[in-house]
């Protein structure tokens, strides 16, 4: 009986400090100015801001992720009730900016880096998401949701480097399918196909959870992958590798800086469906390919070679490309 008395005494307290719903979330929002014109500025505890942003911010940066576009910076100002991260399950969500408050839920997870969850009812960003006591959720970006265990991940890791064991995978009636192969795991043990039913001798039930455990599993790390090829049931055994983004030395002088035109600032040129058609000598060893089609600068989805052209001129030194090869899609960081 007093332990039912204390469990209910806590719900009561737990009730009160949600009293002011999420009209107290949106003008905390108001409040700590986490709502920029385009990016998402939240304070966060230690007088810090976890920024999430399409450019490199021009602040002190303490670390970043170049996958999913979050910084850590010192927040100069402070904010007397920081957000917190909600790690327990929520009745109820919504996404607020400075104006609105919008109750939803989450119909689809996030899966890796590249699948960003997505809300029941349609939302703009920037924006945050939050529960009725006003813990983050997620934040809503043009692309989609960056869910909780991603930003909690971010926050308490040292690095943010991610694992790569070969492949990305997708839901379909048969399970959990690997639909695209990593391009940088040589001897890549994986085929497209192959239904992945165990991780470790944990069954998979969901390409999100599964790729998130793939992701935030330790470099160098060994696993057994049970997967049915065909109809074989196979064990893999596989080494957690260091997710390969690339890198890419900007050119400075203007000699280099006018091959812009050409398509060529960073040493390969593109045809009319920005895939690459060829590769200069020095560049051959950042790893792109000939047929490596260029999606993104900066976040910013780019479709013809004028748009290229013009992004491509107008880039500083932190500049993110996205490539798709064979349906895998990869980043680029330019220092």
């Amino acid at each position: 009986m007093f332990r039912l008395f204390i469990i209910f005494n806590f719900f009561v307290l737990a009730l009160l400090a949600c009293e002011g719903g999420y009209d107290s979330c949106k003008q905390k929002v108001i409040d700590s100015n986490t709502i920029q014109e385009k990016s998402i500025e939240i304070p966060i505890e230690g007088n810090q801001r976890l920024i999430f942003s399409e450019k490199t911010p021009s602040c002190e940066i303490i670390k970043s992720d170049s996958f999913l576009g979050l910084y850590l910076v010192e927040d100069l100002v402070g904010f007397e009730y920081p957000f917190k991260i909600n790690v327990g399950i929520s009745s109820g969500i919504a996404a607020i900016n400075k104006t609105s408050a919008l109750e939803g839920k989450i119909i689809k997870k996030q899966i890796g880096l590249s699948s960003l969850a997505q809300f029941d009812k349609k939302i703009s960003s920037p924006a945050i998401i939050t529960n009725s006591c006003c813990s983050l959720e997620g934040i809503v970006t043009p692309k989609g949701i960056i869910e909780k265990e991603y930003i909690e991940r971010f926050l308490s890791a040292e690095d943010t480097i991610y694992a790569d064991m070969g492949m990305s995978v997708s839901d379909a009636k048969a399970g959990v399918i690997v639909d695209a192969l990593s391009p940088f795991v040589k001897n890549n043990p994986f085929k497209g196909g192959d239904i992945i039913l165990s991780l470790d001798g944990n069954k998979v039930k969901e390409s999100a959870t599964l790729m998130r455990e793939i992701l935030f599993s330790e470099i160098g790390s060994k696993h057994t992958v049970q997967i049915k090829r065909d109809s074989k049931i196979v064990t893999i055994d596989v080494v957690a590798q260091k997710r390969e983004i690339g890198a890419f030395k900007k050119f400075a002088n203007p000699e280099e800086k006018a091959k812009v035109e050409k398509s060529e600032k960073y040493g390969f040129e593109f045809d009319k469906n920005l895939k690459i058609i060829k590769i200069s000598e020095k560049s051959k060893k950042y790893g792109l390919k000939t047929g490596d089609k260029l999606l993104q600068i900066n976040g910013v989805a780019i479709k013809n070679q004028q748009e290229l052209l013009k992004k491509v001129s107008d880039s500083k030194d932190g500049t993110t490309l996205l490539f798709e090869r064979e349906n895998f899609q990869f980043f680029v960081n330019i220092n």
